[in-house]
């Protein structure tokens, strides 16, 4: 007799396909618990993966302080919906499928929705699949134990981004040991790339000011960023049993500042700061007060009770490179805050 696997529309915001539902809901060995899980009264069995084995580490850059992720400026960029990776050993497998799933209940509620799950994999039960099109897939047996490679599944981290509910929807399925599958939505370095893209965590953008207390009408603020803090930022993402690896990198390109009122100018005019020698802007200098400043603002009014809100967003130019040689560029990408500025106006008495 064939168990029979029924694939489940997407439904609200999660994902309930064949796949998704017939992989182990959740990771081995404490991989990650971002699953639900369950199945109904026929046994049909509703869970999503999604937490990824994804490996992400900063290699370089300012660590501490605040921090946030920039935002990309192309606002039709997306990352990859969905990919597969590879999840368990035959090992592992059976020690999941037959024991406790790792002590965790929730995840056995996931995996046995029904005891057919386990039969596909352990007593070569055929599996019948309706999802685009009606598909057999041949079971396996005892779980490939003495075989090298790994049962591979798919993962979506965000459920509800994805629109086309036929990716990542294969059945978990197996792949030799150093080999990559041969299958739509398999990841790669650039798959590595876009999920780094989301990790990368920049210093909040808080400028430098001279005078800094409090601002003088018509004269000149300066603004400069710490050169110490805004250095590049590095983030390397790895997909154990792969060998698949890319880094990501986010390098300040520019500041714009916006003065919080029409009644300011702003230097240069365009409010764009580039940087100069891994330097935004130039330190204020004693005798430089009614200079321009190269970057900076000045305010042709007073504030009245409230602050202004001077908001400056850097901007992070976004490049890539992968294990297999490969690289390129991602979209920028900003990281804007906003800081008070009280603007105070001298008055003189002529005799």
């Amino acid at each position: 007799m064939r168990a029979t696997y029924r694939a489940i529309p997407l439904v609200a915001t999660s994902l309930v396909v064949a796949l998704l539902s017939s992989s182990p809901a959740g990771a081995f060995g404490g991989m990650g618990n971002g699953v639900r899980g369950g199945s109904d009264a026929s046994g049909e069995l509703s869970a999503s993966a999604s937490h990824s084995r994804i490996k992400v580490t900063q290699t370089s850059g300012p660590t501490g302080g605040k921090q946030g992720t920039v935002a990309p400026t192309d606002v039709n960029w997306k990352p990859p919906p969905c990919w597969y990776e590879p999840v368990f050993t035959p090992e592992q497998l059976k020690n999941f499928s037959e024991n406790d799933g790792s002590g965790d209940a929730g995840l056995r509620d996931g995996w046995y929705g029904s005891e057919l799950w386990t039969d596909h994999f352990r007593d070569e039960k055929d599996a019948t699949t309706i999802f685009t099109k009606p598909a057999t897939v041949k079971g396996y047996k005892n779980y490939n134990l003495g075989k090298k490679g790994y049962f591979w599944r798919g993962v979506a981290p965000d459920v509800t981004g994805i629109d086309d509910t036929s990716l990542c929807s294969r059945l978990m399925f197996w792949q030799d040991a150093g080999d990559i599958p041969d299958v739509p939505n398999a990841p790669t370095p650039e798959t590595l790339a876009d999920y780094a893209y989301d990790k990368v965590k920049v210093p909040e953008t808080e400028v430098e000011l001279k005078p800094a207390a409090r601002s003088t009408v018509n004269l000149p603020t300066w603004v400069w960023l710490d050169k110490g803090t805004f250095k590049d930022v590095k983030v390397r993402a790895e997909l154990p049993g792969t060998g698949l690896w890319a880094e990501t990198t986010a390098k300040p390109v520019a500041l714009h500042l916006d003065p919080g009122t029409e009644d300011a100018e702003v230097f240069p005019a365009s409010g764009d700061c580039e940087i100069n020698d891994d330097s935004i802007g130039t330190p204020y200098t004693k005798g430089a007060a009614d200079k321009t400043p190269p970057c900076g603002i000045r305010y042709l009014r007073a504030t009245d009770g409230a602050p202004y809100q001077l908001s400056a967003s850097v901007t992070w130019q976004i490049t890539w490179e992968g294990s297999d040689g490969s690289g390129g560029k991602l979209p920028d990408g900003t990281f804007e805050t906003t800081q008070d500025m009280n603007v105070q106006e001298i008055q003189s008495v002529n005799r």
